[in-house]
Parts: C-alpha cells; structure tokens; sequence
C-alpha cells in the first residue's frame, strides 16, 4: 500500500461544480432516504482518485445496486473513514477548531444516531462553510443548521495498492 495523499482543492472544487446538480456518473439517493453521504462520497472520491474494493467493509461505488454502505450510509461512512488501513481515504475524528476545507462534518441526535454528512469547503469569521446534497447548499455556515450534536473528521491521506 502506498500513500498517495488528499487534494483538498480537488474535493472542494468537485462540492462547488456539484452542489446544487447531480453528476450523471452517480445516482440520486434523495428520493429514497437522501443523497448527502453519496455526495460528501463523490467530493472525497474527487480529492483522493482511489476507492477500496473490499467487499461489505469497502468503500466504493460502480451503480446504484453495486457500492458499499459506507458510500452512502452517515454511520458507515465515518466506521470506514476511521477504521481504514487499506486503499482510499483515511480520518480521524477530531475537535471542529482543527477542521480544514476537504473534511467531513456529520451531524447527530442526542444520544442518537448521526444522520447528516457534509463537507467542509471554507470559513467565515472561524464559522465552518459547508457543501451539502439533501437540502443542497454551497457555503452554507454550519451555524445555521439545527443538530444537537455533530463530528468533525479530519481526512488525513489517502492509499492506494
């Protein structure tokens, strides 16, 4: 395995082309239990060129019916991003101070599950900037969002075979 790092500005240029459309090349998971985690997919796949083909515990997506969960599931997504040793992006959660533009921020219940992803793309007066599908927004202070709790993920590569 080899490191092959994360392009920030390619993640983040991908959230700006793609926020408020749809890539042909993905489907549009909005109509059946929402399209934010397939979208914040698309922007770190955008960033690191690399997916991971393990069966069930990967991360990648070829069609609607042929993807891992951690494609498009917010709980999947964040058990894969910090648990991977193998090819794709990697994380670790950490505090919201330390959030770069190309991260991801999911947002949660109280004592509930997680149930909204989103990527980071800026800050304005230290507040966090996000992209977002499901209620599509660019830029979009995280402050104006409603959540009871949230996770901030740090990408910190990527690896490839």
């Amino acid at each position: 395995m080899r490191e092959i790092g994360y392009n920030r500005k390619q993640s983040v240029l991908y959230a700006r082309r793609w926020a408020f459309g749809r890539n042909p090349a993905y489907y549009d998971f909005g109509q059946i239990g929402g399209d934010c985690t397939n979208f914040v997919s698309q922007c770190l796949f955008a960033g690191c060129r690399v997916m991971n083909f393990t069966p069930v515990f990967g991360w990648y997506y070829r069609s609607a019916n042929d993807r891992t969960a951690s494609w498009t599931g917010v709980e999947f997504l964040y058990n894969f991003l910090t648990a991977n040793d193998g090819a794709g992006p990697y994380a670790e959660e950490i505090p919201l101070v330390q959030l770069q533009p190309g991260d991801v921020i999911q947002l949660g219940r109280t004592g509930g599950d997680f149930y909204h992803s989103l990527l980071a793309v800026g800050f304005f007066g230290g507040v966090p900037l996000v992209a977002a599908h499901s209620f599509d927004a660019y830029a979009r202070p995280l402050s104006s969002y409603s959540f009871e709790r949230m996770r901030a993920i740090h990408i910190l590569g990527a690896r490839a075979d």
